[in-house]
């Protein structure tokens, strides 16, 4: 049990980080023009890279253990936060942006009153993709790196010594944990919806 709530753990603060980081690199991206041709051009290539071609230059600067994990699973988080979160604050319609400027507000009362409340369908969506993919990268990463006895750990031990019982449990958890995360998005989703339409 202990094994298993520090691998929840695990995950959970490499997704936060990825979340966070990308939510902050792709708000850049998308308000800061200079900040987009300096660092947008990088970024681009960056994403082109496969999550798993990582591993190898991952493992020779953090290691095997529990703080590459979290790094890999920071990086499936953060490509898809980035891309919705600069792309949603890109595709703002102009005329909300001329309404605010005819009232006179500030930069600070249209980022927060008219930019975020029209981006936020397309912010949730990359926190949503990134909570799918850390989960599956937190599975395929249990295949390569040792951090710690995980659900990914079960499978490939059940599939070592023939347990179908270990491999079908695992397949399990896996399903349920995934419908958990997709039914508690759509919820958080349903409110944050509600919320933009008082907004």
């Amino acid at each position: 049990a202990d094994q298993e709530a520090r691998g929840l753990a695990r995950e959970a603060t490499g997704f936060l980080i990825g979340t966070a980081s990308g939510l902050v690199l792709g708000a850049l991206l998308g308000l800061w023009p200079l900040f987009d041709r300096i660092v947008g051009p990088s970024f681009n290539t960056f994403k082109q890279i496969s999550l798993f071609a990582w591993i190898p230059l991952i493992s020779v600067w953090f290691g095997l253990g529990d703080v590459a994990k979290v790094v890999f699973l920071s990086l499936a988080a953060l490509v898809p936060v980035v891309v919705n979160t600069c792309d949603g604050i890109r595709t703002v319609p102009p005329a909300l942006l001329e309404v605010a400027r005819v009232y006179g507000f500030t930069r600070w009362q249209t980022l927060t009153q008219v930019v975020l409340p029209a981006a936020l369908p397309a912010i949730f969506t990359g926190v949503y993709l990134a909570l799918i993919y850390s989960w599956l990268a937190t599975i395929g990463a249990e295949y390569l790196l040792v951090a710690g006895k995980g659900i990914g750990n079960t499978l490939i031990e059940g599939s070592e010594h023939f347990q179908m019982d270990l491999v079908i449990f695992g397949m399990f958890v896996i399903g349920l944990v995934g419908w958990l995360m997709n039914a508690s998005a759509r919820v958080l989703e349903r409110r944050l919806a509600r919320w933009t339409g008082r907004a």
